[in-house]
């Protein structure tokens, strides 16, 4: 499992960061089934939000600059090595892999709300 954070983030920067971190850790170009219970990362690629985002100038349709550019750009250059397959799972719903996740985020965020203490 691989786990981390960052000092000052938000929920969704850490769900593309997640997705980003396991696909770099594969060596050669995979089929991969990404698994995540995040919709707007799923939805960035199964509802064509990306290639909206890009064709405006990575502008949402306010034409308000598209938060998290730079994780949506690392992962697109992390999926082209890769066959994607997106399956959405239902968070906190007793998914096994999706608890055992979840619970290693909150281990991070512990781990930085205590460094952020000293």
């Amino acid at each position: 499992l691989i786990s981390g954070g960052e000092k000052e983030t938000t929920n969704n920067r850490m769900e593309l960061k997640a997705v980003c971190e396991g696909l770099r850790a594969l060596t050669r170009g995979c089929a991969v089934r990404a698994r995540v219970d995040s919709q707007y990362v799923m939805h960035g690629f199964t509802k064509g939000w990306l290639e909206s985002w890009q064709q405006r100038g990575w502008k949402t349709a306010e034409r308000k600059p598209v938060k998290n550019q730079d994780l949506w750009q690392e992962l697109l250059t992390e999926i082209a090595r890769h066959e994607v397959r997106w399956e959405w799972v239902k968070g906190h719903a007793g998914d096994v892999d999706n608890e055992r996740v979840d619970e290693a985020a909150r281990e991070e965020a512990l781990k930085f709300k205590q460094i952020n203490r000293k």
